[in-house]
């Protein structure tokens, strides 16, 4: 038998002026699952995403953790809790050296907890965990200043600072946006380790369907703030307004 869900939106909205930007969108996952989120432009994703951790605060619904009410956390908070995201737009700390830029976290009261305040040498697990994403461990890359790092180790970078604070659940806001086939590719078995090896849950934000249709099992699509469709990728691709959200364009880009 399953337990309880992991995560659990029930009835989120957030207007901005008078536009809703989120309408009553509820979902749950359990842990473990895999979740992609999914529309057209303007469509409400990022919201969503910065309503569950606490980047904006919600006009109405809930948002439980472990069945704990966590509606309106502040973002550290809900970091400290196991709730770490990625962002659209990267953000390191352009000055430092990459490495340096996952030693910070590394102090994080998360993981100071979950290590007993016992973590060793934080510079050698900066550089492990750069070696996981695809930097490679003998060259000097990692010790390049962050903001001389091209498109793609940027996302790696920011994906590898998502997974050095521990968290339950990873939240990837448009990881493949920019990135290149064969960058996307070598992405994609990293992406099934987090899940099926080390058991987190995963919600990704995606435009590049074909690519989210590998990772993900649920998909949910979003249009004008709205959920329109909830499902496995081939059920949610078979809907009718699905099809007419994105003019044909995406799913055809996806099928």
């Amino acid at each position: 038998m399953r337990t309880d869900p992991i995560l659990r939106v029930c009835n989120l909205s957030k207007r901005f002026g008078g536009v809703n930007a989120v309408y009553d969108v509820s979902f749950y996952l359990y842990e473990g699952e895999t979740l992609g989120i999914i529309g057209p432009n303007g469509s409400g994703k990022s919201t969503l995403i910065n309503l569950i951790t606490g980047f904006v605060k919600p006009d109405s619904g809930k948002v439980y953790f472990r069945g704990r009410d966590i509606t309106g956390i502040t973002p550290d908070k809900a970091v400290s809790l196991g709730i770490a995201r990625s962002f659209q737009l990267v953000r390191p700390f352009y000055n430092m050296a990459v490495y340096k830029n996952l030693v910070i976290p590394l102090y994080s009261p998360r993981v100071r907890k979950l290590k007993g305040g016992k973590y060793g040498d934080r510079d050698e697990v900066a550089i492990h965990l750069l070696e996981e994403v695809g930097f490679e461990r003998d060259s000097q890359v990692p010790f390049k200043t962050a903001g001389t790092l091209p498109h793609g180790y940027m996302k790696r970078l920011e994906l590898a600072r998502c997974l050095s604070l521990q968290p339950e659940v990873v939240i990837l806001d448009e990881l493949f946006s920019g990135m290149s086939m064969s960058e996307i590719a070598s992405m994609l078995p990293l992406l099934e380790k987090i899940n099926r090896e080390e058991g987190r849950t995963l919600i990704m934000v995606e435009h590049r369907l074909r690519e989210l249709f590998r990772v993900v099992g649920k998909v949910i699509v979003l249009n004008f703030g709205m959920k329109i469709a909830e499902g496995t990728p081939a059920e949610v691709m078979e809907v009718e307004e699905v099809r007419k959200a994105y003019l044909g364009s995406e799913v055809e880009a996806g099928a």
